[in-house]
């Protein structure tokens, strides 16, 4: 591979979720030699979501607006407060259908291991946000895997230290599994059974 631009848009690639050098190898010839039209609109797009996309100041999803959309939505459930790990995981939980309450975006989840704290998933700002009077019950969507229990757990104990409702997601939800890719039923399912 030559060229220093070429080998910079490899880089770049390289840094998307499952992305090696060989697949960044082959987006990137792609782009250059099949789709350049493609590569232009992706870059441009790349571009103005990071200009314009920050976080709700509600609940921390991705959103152009101070408020997002689903905050700012007056027929959403005001007293269930589901929290969930990422932005894809909250989509997901929206295209189940299946839940109409609103959301709390972790950005994250604890991982002693990897240094990764109580305070560094927005914890402090979630128990602010459930204690504002209106929420009644908070349902922790935290994934299944070893981190995700062990912030379900850390969340669920500060919870209900201050009086609130408390539910987790049923174990339909296969063990070790991200939200974001499980089938649009489970979930469903999942909330349903909820505990």
């Amino acid at each position: 591979m030559s060229g220093k631009s070429l080998q910079a848009l490899t880089e770049a690639l390289k840094r998307l979720p499952g992305v090696g050098t060989r697949s960044a190898q082959r987006m990137a010839h792609h782009l250059l030699q099949h789709d350049r039209p493609g590569a232009t609109l992706l870059a441009r797009a790349l571009d103005a979501a990071v200009e314009r996309v920050g976080h709700c100041e509600r609940c921390h999803t991705f959103s152009e607006e101070r408020i997002c959309s689903l905050c700012s939505d007056p027929t959403r459930d005001a007293t269930a407060l589901c929290v969930v790990e990422t932005p894809a995981d909250q989509a997901a939980m929206e295209r189940s259908g299946s839940y109409r309450g609103l959301y709390f975006v972790l950005q994250g989840r604890l991982s002693p291991l990897d240094g990764v704290g109580i305070e560094s998933i927005g914890a402090q700002a979630l128990l602010l946000r459930a204690c504002d009077g209106q929420v009644g019950e908070v349902i922790l969507a935290t994934g299944f895997t070893a981190e995700g229990e062990v912030t379900a757990h850390a969340l669920s104990e500060a919870l209900k230290h201050r009086g609130l409702k408390v539910t987790r997601l049923a174990r339909g939800v296969p063990v070790g599994s991200d939200i974001e890719f499980v089938d649009l039923g489970t979930i469903a399912h999942a909330l349903a059974d909820r505990r």
